[in-house]
């Protein structure tokens, strides 16, 4: 079995929350799926202001949403000066079977996702 690299489990958190996104009627304005390049997300709803979404992977199932509050403000700053929202979704990920082993392509894995956190 081959064990999931960090940037499959981000595309897997990605591929939740665009699905998400799209189901809240946001449109895409840019997207970015690389690992560490944020936003991954820039969203357009006619009426509202844009928002930048952080996507964030991890396999913490019990605290998803814990981010670096040091690096989030820089962020915050950079989406002030676009005039734009800042949310942040943080996606636990972990194998079916036991959370102590690794998630593998092809098996199964729980997903972990409480909400979007509006940071701004």
């Amino acid at each position: 079995m081959q064990v999931l690299t960090p940037q499959e489990l981000h595309n897997l958190a990605m591929n939740f929350v665009g699905e998400k996104l799209t189901g809240m009627g946001y449109e895409f304005q840019a997207i970015n799926s690389h690992l560490k390049k944020h936003p991954q997300f820039v969203l357009y709803k006619k009426g509202e202001p844009t928002i930048f979404v952080l996507v964030k992977a991890t396999t913490n199932l019990q605290n998803p949403n814990d981010y670096d509050v040091l690096w989030m403000e820089t962020f915050k700053e950079h989406a002030k000066k676009n005039n734009a929202k800042v949310w942040f979704a943080g996606v636990g990920i972990a194998n079916a079977e036991s959370v102590d082993n690794p998630v593998f392509k092809n098996q199964p894995y729980y997903l972990a996702f409480e909400d979007f956190l509006e940071i701004l």
